[in-house]
């Protein structure tokens, strides 16, 4: 795995929105962005409201906008709010749809009388820019309790939709229970623009005979029409796969060793002539403290690759940025969105709280702050 302390050059990136908790709202975090018609950016996030910002709390889908690319932000704004029967919605994609209407993908989560949690991935489509939005569309009809990342959610070259989904269950999740299914990928697909799904009958499964699960994939889509799926693991990196057919058929799952992993997610997005992956890697320094690195999830750093990110590792991915480098707090769960002569990109920030599904921070990186220091 690769030497990453040798490579850090400084940290990059000035923060431009900084959402913090309250004890009306214990938790904020699993966005995702979108270019608006009016040239506006829409960020979208997991507003939990009561609890103490577990996973199954009471949450919402809120939102801010900004009209000088990710400089300032306006007013919050609710976006909706979950169904009656739910317990919460969470973790958001967009998409546009070729008509023009602006998608948003999300799970929605339920509690049975048995005290079992299950879940259902919805779209929404607004035609108006987000202002309001349609009715609740299932994308993944399987029952069960399954995940969709946030900012996960990507349209191939040929037009197909494509929801990448960690499987755990086919009967639901109770808390303090091990998951009843092997770790799993499954994905669903589109080929209408999201009026009809289906369900890819080929499913990758974890190589490993434990409980540990393939959890939270990706997906990315090189230049040359490969789909590359990365996910997250406890065998101390990302796995990936790869399919050169649309997603119907996957390569047999090997490590990423470049993409070392204290089980936390990672994201990659092409970025102008860049790809973009960033995440959680194992440092060179030992003896980590959980009590004061919250979950291991730190530093977070962005790995920058000029050529399609074809080689899936250090020859591709050789230059190295910190995001953020404080041990003390934890950084995960990112999305990116690409402007024209920089990017930006949302995680959750543990803010002193020792739990790092805490408060979101949005950084604002320019191109030519990696152009400076690469190589």
């Amino acid at each position: 795995m690769s030497n990453y302390s040798e490579k850090q050059s400084k940290t990059i990136g000035k923060q431009v929105l900084f959402l913090q908790t309250s004890e009306e709202n214990c938790r904020n975090g699993e966005g995702a962005f979108v270019r608006l018609k009016d040239n506006g950016i829409l960020f979208a996030f997991s507003e939990f409201l009561k609890g103490t910002g577990r996973d199954h709390d009471e949450a919402r889908v809120s939102g801010f906008v900004s009209y000088d690319e990710g400089e300032t932000w306006g007013e919050k704004r609710v976006l909706f709010t979950k169904g009656e029967d739910a317990i919460n919605i969470m973790s958001v994609s967009f998409l546009r749809l070729k008509n023009g209407s602006l998608a948003i993908f999300y799970g929605e989560k339920y509690k049975s009388s048995e005290g079992l949690i299950t879940d259902k991935m919805y779209l929404r489509v607004s035609a108006d820019e987000g202002k309001s939005w349609g009715e609740a569309v299932c994308c993944f009809p399987v029952d069960g309790y399954h995940v969709l990342n946030n900012d996960r959610v990507i349209r191939l070259a040929g037009g197909r939709i494509l929801v990448p989904i960690a499987m755990h269950s086919l009967t639901g999740f109770q808390s303090g229970t091990r998951f009843s299914l092997p770790g799993s990928v499954a994905f669903s697909v589109s080929d209408d623009d999201g009026k009809s799904w289906r369900v890819i009958p080929t499913v990758i499964r974890s190589p490993f005979h434990d409980n540990v699960q393939l959890q939270e994939p990706g997906v990315y889509q090189h230049e040359d029409g490969k789909i590359w799926m990365w996910c997250r693991t406890k065998y101390g990196c990302q796995y990936m796969a790869f399919s050169e057919d649309d997603g119907e058929t996957w390569s047999d799952l090997e490590p990423g060793l470049f993409f070392s992993s204290p089980t936390s997610p990672m994201q990659v997005k092409r970025a102008g002539n860049r790809t973009l992956a960033v995440f959680n890697p194992i440092p060179e320094y030992c003896g980590r403290d959980r009590a004061r690195e919250p979950w291991g999830r730190t530093p977070l750093v962005c790995a920058v690759s000029t050529d399609d990110g074809k080689s899936h590792d250090g020859r591709s991915f050789g230059k190295l940025f910190y995001l953020e480098d404080d041990r003390t707090n934890g950084y995960c769960y990112p999305a990116i969105f690409a402007g024209e002569d920089y990017f930006l990109t949302a995680y959750y920030h543990s803010n002193d709280t020792g739990h790092c599904l805490d408060s979101t921070k949005i950084l604002k990186v320019m191109y030519e702050e990696l152009e400076k220091t690469e190589g």
